[in-house]
């Protein structure tokens, strides 16, 4: 059995692509897209259509429609290969705008149901700020479920499952990337591998806790640089892995034991932990990593956006 069908065993495969042709090849669960990837998507010729196609037939509305209208495009498509759920999110731009966040959101659902799609096969991506955090619980009472993302702290996690969110998605691999920038020369890639890799860590953290207090919130690590994260995540609830980090899987045959555990982390002493927005902010502030990487991840996806937008201008 190679690893990726081991790792199907018990966490749930999920490809973070917005080029759905090559889904069929690694038959994933759920599916994970954003600014960036859809951006990426689009400039390749066997997707240009679906802008072109878009354009054509909303060029009039205002861009943030039209826009919104491209991401469900994908998403439809998605949804013809994948048997689960697809993810699409809300504007970066509105990261910090609880009404406007909830207003977009239910205008992607809408327009997935306008498609024929059941909400149930939806998770509208939010940036795990507070603002959005409160959107999330506002929608996931609406029934729209939601994947809290750009999350990098355990403050953030918290705060989501308080929120009673469906899915967050800790990002493994750029806290490795700022824990070993800001080590700078003192990096020791075999130390830090593994189920000692930081990112790893905090996924693993995230997970006790939620198991241990039973909050239904589900993980699903995302943002993989090697195989060595994943593996170490083995038995999380899901994994978000790119195409390439999904071939090298698929072509391992290597031993793949279950890393997490729900049973083990029931027995664990671990304190409850609740957050206030004043709690919230101050431990997110504490939290330089997670502080930095988050204003990042908004700025980069924010500039996707607008550049997808210049695309759509072009038609």
């Amino acid at each position: 059995m190679n690893q990726l069908d081991a790792l199907k065993q018990f966490t749930t495969v999920v490809a973070d692509t917005g080029d759905f042709k090559q889904l069929s090849a690694f038959q994933p669960q759920d599916a994970t897209t954003n600014p960036s990837l859809i951006l990426k998507a689009v400039q390749k010729p066997e997707y240009l259509p679906l802008l072109k196609d878009t354009v054509a037939a909303h060029g009039k509305e205002p861009m943030d429609v039209q826009i919104d209208r491209l991401l469900v495009r994908f998403g439809c498509e998605i949804l013809a290969i994948i048997p689960g759920r697809v993810s699409t999110e809300v504007d970066a731009r509105l990261s910090f705008d609880t009404a406007a966040t909830t207003a977009r959101a239910r205008r992607i659902m809408a327009l997935y149901e306008a498609a024929g799609i059941q909400r149930e096969r939806v998770l509208i991506k939010i940036a795990s700020t507070w603002e959005g955090i409160q959107a999330a619980a506002e929608l996931e009472r609406e029934g729209i479920r939601t994947n809290l993302t750009l999350l990098f702290s355990f403050a953030q996690a918290v705060a989501c499952g308080d929120a009673k969110v469906q899915l967050i998605s800790p990002f493994v691999g750029r806290i490795y990337d700022w824990y070993k920038k800001s080590a700078a020369g003192g990096w020791d890639e075999a130390v830090q591998a593994g189920a000692n890799d930081p990112g790893v860590k905090s996924v693993r953290q995230i997970y006790n806790h939620y198991k241990r207090h039973g909050i239904a919130t589900e993980v699903m690590g995302a943002s993989f640089r090697n195989v060595g994260q994943i593996t170490a995540l083995a038995g999380c609830d899901l994994l978000t892995i790119a195409p390439e980090l999904l071939a090298q899987l698929s072509a391992s045959v290597e031993p793949l034991v279950r890393a997490l555990e729900p049973h083990a982390a029931q027995q664990m002493d671990l304190p409850e932990v609740h957050h206030s927005e004043a709690s919230f902010r101050f431990a997110l502030n504490e939290d330089a990593m997670a502080t930095e990487k988050l204003a990042e991840g908004i700025r980069a996806f924010c500039v996707d956006a607008v550049k997808l937008e210049a695309l759509m201008h072009q038609g």
